[in-house]
């Protein structure tokens, strides 16, 4: 999980300096690993929710700063099991990879600007090749060329919606709901150039051997979001709120698809629809679980505590 699992290392002053680095980061996990999906990780084992200690209870969870600790050691053993393939290697030809794999990026940035006419094709990454100068070849060093332009338009989304988060004042100011809308449509907008060919890219996303990276990417989408918003979440009600989310996310995804009101109007009118629904069935869930401790407690003052709970801002006194 992007924040959850450091959340110390993000409030020390070196954070801004790390999601500097997270494009380059984000494309060589994402550009690279999918030469082999099958060996990918559960996204549920990076985007997992915080464990938290319940009083009484013997065995406590890691702190912020533990899990901290933790992710840096994951970033170790992952360096740890990198570092046997580039044994042996002189500085020249670890410096030469880098710049093969900088520029294959460039390729794959260059790549999308010929999406909307060619598609999310092999045809589309040949002539991103050769409006940046590098030999179309290149494309024969991507296993799956489809899937590595889509996960690298995937990612480099999410690097932009974190900059946003980052750098816009006003997002701080909504509240939560809103937030969640404007997060939501800000992610979907970037779609909006490539949106007759984004059906090729949710059929490239959907075949087997892609499923594990998409799942992965929207995992870390979906939770970036509510850290957003400031959740505090943890258990089953991390689960809960992401899976929520995700679903209202592909749903507007989709409607988005056959939208043709003016600037998809029509499609943020749905989303702001769905995300009211989410926040309202919270609230419902809140008073039935009132409902259920003041009948559990008996009737009487625990039916007053129910009221006063369930409805803040009612003078009712049971």
């Amino acid at each position: 999980m992007y924040r959850s699992a450091v959340k110390t290392l993000l409030l020390a002053p070196a954070a801004r300096h790390r999601f500097s680095h997270l494009r380059t980061l984000l494309i060589n996990s994402s550009r690279f690993s999918t030469v082999a999906a099958s060996n990918h990780q559960s996204p549920n084992d990076e985007c997992k929710p915080p464990q938290v200690q319940y009083a009484g209870s013997s065995s406590s969870a890691p702190s912020a700063s533990s899990s901290s600790s933790e992710s840096a050691s994951s970033s170790a053993s992952s360096a740890a099991e990198e570092a046997p393939r580039h044994e042996g290697q002189s500085p020249r030809q670890r410096r030469h990879r880098a710049e093969y794999q900088d520029e294959q990026a460039r390729v794959l940035q260059a790549s999308l600007h010929h999406v909307a006419r060619l598609g999310w094709t092999e045809t589309a990454m040949i002539a991103g090749a050769r409006e940046v100068g590098v030999s179309p070849s290149i494309v024969g060093s991507f296993p799956r060329r489809e899937a590595a332009l889509v996960e690298f338009f995937m990612d480099d989304c999410l690097q932009r919606l974190i900059d946003r988060i980052d750098s816009e004042e006003e997002l701080r100011n909504l509240i939560p709901s809103e937030r969640i809308s404007k997060l939501v449509k800000i992610r979907l907008e970037m779609q909006a150039p490539y949106i007759s060919k984004w059906p090729q890219a949710l059929s490239i996303q959907a075949q087997p051997l892609n499923v594990p990276t998409s799942f992965k990417q929207r995992a870390m989408l979906v939770d970036e979001i509510w850290h957003a918003v400031g959740d505090e979440a943890s258990d089953i009600d991390w689960y809960v709120k992401r899976t929520i989310l995700g679903g209202i996310y592909s749903s507007t995804e989709v409607y988005m698809l056959t939208d043709s009101s003016p600037d998809f109007g029509d499609t943020w009118t749905f989303l702001d629809s769905r995300v009211k629904d989410a926040f309202d069935l919270k609230k419902t869930i809140q008073e039935a679980q009132y409902l259920a401790e003041a009948v559990g407690a008996g009737i009487g003052s625990s039916l007053q505590g129910f009221m006063k709970k369930a409805f803040p801002g009612s003078s009712a006194t049971g």
